[in-house]
Order: structure tokens, then sequence, then C-alpha cells
């Protein structure tokens, strides 16, 4: 073969990369529009450009486009994608998940483990005999036994955050006891393949020996000096309120001198930056390690990650597989899928764990996706893995991976995993039985007279309680191969504290309070679904909240949301009861009209001010406003002399679709726009009349 110049080999790399990141990205786009994480679609993309596809077709186009001298450049990207990727994996490792779920982590995790690992090591001794000599070399059973059992043991963190997150189960029990245990498996796992790899790689037990000890240096220095070292970037990270490139630097060098000194130890390199990602601060640095993420994963996830997927893909041949190997995979599928399932399942039982719940566990828990790549490429580097059972595992992985969610569809089906979640929201809340207003705050401090207002629209209503909502919309897309949960976690936490002040407030008008606050990408459809589990009478919300930016024209929210929405446009203010300033409300006789009514009548008994009836035109309008103001003295309005023009109203309540004029249009007027919901829109106006009849305290 002729021999390439310098040149002509960059501009074959060059070639290579533009090829990779369009074909990941584009697979990578397919698998999320049929349900799927992205990563399955690019580790699918390379596997197609290798000789599964590419080399299946004439003239060997895999060759022809990576040949042998350009590969080893990709492989030195890859294994710095490599290292990046575990980095993120270590920084997302946090076992804050497991408190309060210590007994059942630890037990799930451990099962969940030792099962499929014995049952790695049992098959081992039927497959061994196919596959004992790699590149002219015999392979020990030992080595191939212990590296089949940590296959089939382990678990992607990142990709069942991923489902769970997409799914909105990490808000719900299950979803976060399979963080929790996934958070211990991970732990447990990476520690055992590292010993794995020490007795494979050493050459006897006093070099197994050495390593170990070296291995457990490494990890007090890491924790013990380097992690003190390292919460100083907190502070400095809140100093500049930006993550600035000296900060990043000290990161990367991190990562890339903790990598260095795992592979001169002899455990290879991934332990180094795993490791480094772990002893990352997690107190207060959730913003910190949120921009880690973003700036690490713009590089890993667009170009060196789908160039290690291309690299795995050059060994991987599924078309070579024959009638034997279909038998081999299948029994590596059973064991891997059986082993993983059967002891989270049993362990999750015996701890009295629910059936469902203990199904969906083991479903989950058989997630494998990239991190089992690392496991195999580690494999294949210490020459334990020939070329067909690595296909075979492979295969395995992307298997187990794509049946997650699918599977976890039957297991929890949609109407019983929103039923679960209204449960879940209700508990959290602590909500009652009771007339409920969900109040959107975006900035608490401004917003402290919604909460207010949410207390005078109550009324008379008896139970009553406020649900006081922060959804913090994304500043930045969510990551692709890291989850971003626990950093989404604890600012969600963060923006909980800032409502603790508004619901004394509340409070101290004698209606409960409760507080939710999420992170969201569609800030209206989180507060949907709010509304829907928390049962809402009212949502209360500021004009403009939550549309986009060319978003269509009319109502953000669903048409059959059963909560009457509430917008408030202009500013509020606490009214000076000495004034008596009446609540002003635009009549209709449409379902908004009625809405309006009874929430304007709500307002002037909890404000304790009379209620101004602005009927529209013509006789008809005022001899019904007179009949409604009539029926509303009967039960202990105060209803003010229409249009009574000397006394301004401090508020005005307005129907949907409702023209707004006179002193109501003036810009310090506060204004209530009322959108019927599907409640208000069933009641016909007797019925709201004789709901404020019903009222404890009516007459």
């Amino acid at each position: 073969m002729e021999q390439r110049t310098v040149a002509e080999i960059i501009a074959f790399v060059f070639l290579d990369l533009a090829v990779i990141v369009l074909l990941a990205r584009l697979m990578g786009r397919l698998a999320v529009r049929l349900g799927q994480p992205a990563v399955i679609g690019e580790i699918i993309a390379g596997i197609l450009l290798g000789p599964t596809l590419l080399g299946a077709l004439p003239r060997n186009l895999d060759m022809l486009l990576f040949p042998a001298d350009v590969r080893p450049f990709l492989n030195v990207l890859a294994q710095l994608g490599l290292v990046l990727f575990m980095f993120l994996v270590g920084l997302e490792v946090d076992l804050s998940f497991i408190r309060g779920r210590e007994r059942v982590a630890v037990s799930v995790s451990v099962a969940s483990i030792v099962l499929p690992f014995s049952l790695g090591v049992l098959l081992a001794t039927v497959l061994h005999r196919h596959h004992d000599v790699v590149d002219g070399e015999p392979v020990r059973f030992l080595a191939f036994g212990l590296f089949l059992g940590v296959a089939m043991s382990i678990t992607a963190f990142p990709v069942l955050a991923r489902i769970l997150a997409e799914r909105r189960m990490h808000r719900i029990p299950i979803g976060v006891l399979s963080l929790a245990c996934a958070a211990v498996d991970d732990m447990l796992a990476w520690t055992l393949l590292a010993v794995v790899v020490a007795v494979v790689a050493a050459t006897s037990l006093t070099g197994v020996a050495q390593v170990l000890v070296l291995s457990v240096v490494f990890a007090l220095v890491m924790f013990l000096l380097v992690r003190p070292l390292l919460k100083s970037l907190v502070d400095r990270y809140q100093r500049s309120g930006r993550l600035t490139p000296d900060m990043l630097a000290v990161v990367l060098v991190g990562i890339l001198a903790s990598a260095s000194v795992t592979e001169w130890i002899g455990i290879h390199f991934i332990f180094g930056a795993f490791v480094f990602g772990v002893v990352m601060p997690r107190q207060g640095a959730a913003a910190l390690t949120q921009e880690i993420i973003d700036r690490l994963e713009q590089v890993s996830v667009l170009l060196l990650l789908p160039v290690f997927f291309v690299v795995t893909g050059l060994g991987v041949d599924i078309a070579a597989i024959d009638l034997s190997g279909l038998g081999e995979l299948g029994l590596i599928l059973l064991v891997a899928i059986a082993g993983k399932f059967l002891g989270a399942f049993v362990a999750a039982r015996s701890q009295r764990v629910p059936r469902r719940q203990a199904t969906a566990l083991g479903v989950l828990l058989n997630t494998r996706g990239l991190t089992e790549l690392v496991i195999l490429t580690i494999g294949v580097q210490l020459k334990v893995l020939d070329g067909e059972m690595f296909t075979l595992l492979v295969v395995m992985a992307v298997v187990t991976t794509v049946m997650t969610t699918p599977l976890l569809g039957l297991v929890y089906p949609p109407r019983v995993l929103r039923r679960d979640i209204a449960a879940a929201d209700r508990a959290a809340m602590g909500l009652s039985d009771a007339y409920t207003l969900l109040v959107v705050i975006d900035d608490p401090p401004r917003d402290a007279v919604l909460a207010d207002l949410a207390c005078d629209l109550a009324g008379r209503e008896s139970p009553a309680q406020v649900v006081l909502t922060r959804v913090v919309r994304r500043s930045r897309p969510k990551p692709e191969v890291a989850s971003g949960l626990g950093a989404d976690l604890e600012l969600i936490a963060s923006a909980g504290l800032e409502l603790r002040e508004l619901a004394r407030l509340v409070e101290a008008r004698g209606l409960n309070a409760s507080l939710v606050s999420r992170f969201t990408d569609d800030a209206w459809a989180d507060v949907t679904d709010l509304a829907a589990s928390t049962d809402a009478d009212v949502v209360l919300v500021r004009a403009g909240w939550g549309t986009r930016d060319g978003a269509a024209a009319g109502t953000p929210w669903p048409e059959a949301m059963q909560s009457t929405v509430v917008v408030v446009s202009g500013e509020l203010d606490k009214p000076d009861p000495a004034a008596q300033a009446p609540v002003a409300v635009l009549q209709a006789s449409d379902a908004h009209g009625r809405a309006a009514l009874r929430l304007a009548a709500q307002t002037s008994i909890g404000r304790s001010v009379p209620l101004q009836l602005r009927a529209g035109d013509g006789w008809r309008a005022e001899r019904r406003a007179a009949g409604v103001a009539e029926s509303l003295r009967r039960v202990g309005v105060d209803v003010a002399p229409n249009q009574a023009e000397d006394r301004m109203p401090v508020l005005v309540v307005a129907p949907a679709g409702k023209a707004i004029d006179g002193a109501a249009a003036q810009e310090l007027t506060p204004v209530l726009t009322v959108y019927a919901g599907t409640a208000d829109r069933d009641r016909g106006m007797e019925e709201t009349l004789a709901r404020l009849t019903a009222q404890p305290g009516s007459v």
C-alpha cells in the first residue's frame, strides 16, 4: 500500500470527522423521534460505518473511508472523548439520592450486581472455549470470566436518569428509588471493574496487590486532599458569576492528570477521570456543575464521542455472526436481562416494594448504553475479548438499552403514570380536599401581591389552600449525554426557599400554603400538569408569563383545562381598607362571564369591599344586572349601586373576550381576565349563584 504523507493523513482525518459528525447527528435525531435516547442512534451510526454495513459493500468502503494509517489518529480522539465522558459520569454520581432509602437501594444494587455477575462467570464456562484466543495469544478463563461478569452487571446511570426525566418518573417514589439504586450500582460496578482490571492486567499476585494498594492511595489522595482544594472553584465561580477559562482549565488539567495517574498505576485511564468527577464539589455547586457539563458536552457529544462510537464500530461485524453466534447471543441476552431483572426484582420485593414498582426497577436497571461500551473497550484493549465476542456484547448493550423505554411503557402505562405523578405531587405538597388556588410565582418579591390576591379570591371558600408554584424555565438546553438531573434538583430546591416567605403571608391569612418548584422546557405544560394533579380550582398568573416569542394567538394552556385561569395585567397593590374602593366586574352571560362573576364576588368578600357590576348597554343587560345584584345581596355580597363612578374600582374582573374601556382601561388599574375552565363551563348562572349561597357564612 502506498505510504501517505502527513498532509494526506490530516486531510483524511478531517474528512472522516465531517462524515462521523453528520451521520451521528442524523442518527441521533432519528433515535429521539423513535422514543430512544440520542446516544443509541449515535452508537448505531458508529456500527454502520464499520464492517457491518460499509464493509459488506463492494470495495471494502470501511477501509477506504477509514484507512489503517488514519485509524490511530481517530483512536486518540476517541480516547479523549472517553475520558471526558467518564468525568461526566463521575460528576453525576450523587449519593444524596439514597437518603432515606439506604436499605432498599443497597439491597437492590448489590443483588442486581451479584446475580448477573455470578451468571456471567457461569456463562463464561460455556463460551470460553470458543473465545479463548485473541491475536494468537491465549485468554485465561479468570480474565474472560471476570470481564463477562462485569459486562452483565453494569447499569448506565446517565441514560437511566434521562429516561426517567423524559417520562417525568423522577418525581414519583419509584423514579427516585431507581436513581438511588443506579447511583449505588455505579459506585459498586466501577469499583468492581477496577479490581477486575487490576487482576487481569497484573502478571502475578504481587503485581495485583501493588496495583490495588496504589489505587487505594490514589483514591485517598483524591478524596482527602484534592476534594477540599476543589471547593475553592465554587467560591471563584460565585464571585465571577460565570465559568471562566481559568476555572475550566483547572478542571481539564485535573481530568487529564488523574487519567494519566491511573493509567500509570495499571487500572486504566478512565478511572482517574471518573474519580475526579466524583470528588468535584457538590454543595452549592449546581450552577457551576451545569456550566461545566454544557462546555464539555459541546466538544465530547458533537465530536469526540461519535469518533469513539466509530472506533468501536470498526470492531463490530454483525454480518459475520453465524448460527452458533446467534445461539451465543441468545445466551448472553438471557443472562444479561434475566440476571439484572431478577436480582433487582427479588431484592425489591423482599424489601416490600410493590410488584409494579419492583418490575419497573428490574427494567430500568437493565439499561446499559454507552457505559457498557466503555467496559467492552477495556476488554478489547486488554486482549480479553475477541472480535466476535466483542460484537455480541455490543449488540447486547444496544438491545438492553433500546428495550427499556417500550417495556417501561408496558409496566407503567400513561394513565398509571399520570395517576402516580398526581398522587406524588399532592403528597409532596401536603394537599387536602379543599378549594385550591395555584399561584404561578415568577419574581417572588414582586409577586407577593399575587399570593395576597389568591387569598382574596378564596372568599368564603372553606377549607381553602394556596399552592405557590415556581416554574424555572431553562436558560440553556438539557445536556445530551449527562442527565443534568442532580444540578436541576439542587437549583429547584434553592428556588423553593424563595417561596417560604410568601407561604407565611398566606398562612397569616388563615389559609393552608403549599410549595412546589421545578425546571421546565415548556412552562405552561408543567403548570397545566400541576393544575390537574393538585385538582386546582383557579390558576393565577401574570399576563405574558410562559409565552414564547412567535407563539400562535390564543391561550397557551389547553382548551380542556379544568381550572379557571385568572390572568393579571397591571401592577397590583394592597388596597387601603379605609378607601373602600369596590371590585368591579364586567358582566357577560357566557361561561367566562359566570366565572368572572363568581371570582369577583369572592374577591369582594375576601377584601370586605363592595362589588360593582358593570352591565352592558341596553335595558336587557341592565335588567339582568339588577337580578344578579339582588341574588348576590341575598347571599351577603355588598353590591355597590350600578355605575358608581364616585368610587373608582381598585380591581377590575373581566371575562375573556370582554372589551375593557373607560376607567378600567387606565394603565394603573389592575385587570383580572378570567378564562373559564371546564368546571365553570359546566355550571349555569343558577349553579354559579347557588355555589355562593352554599358557602359557609352565607345568609
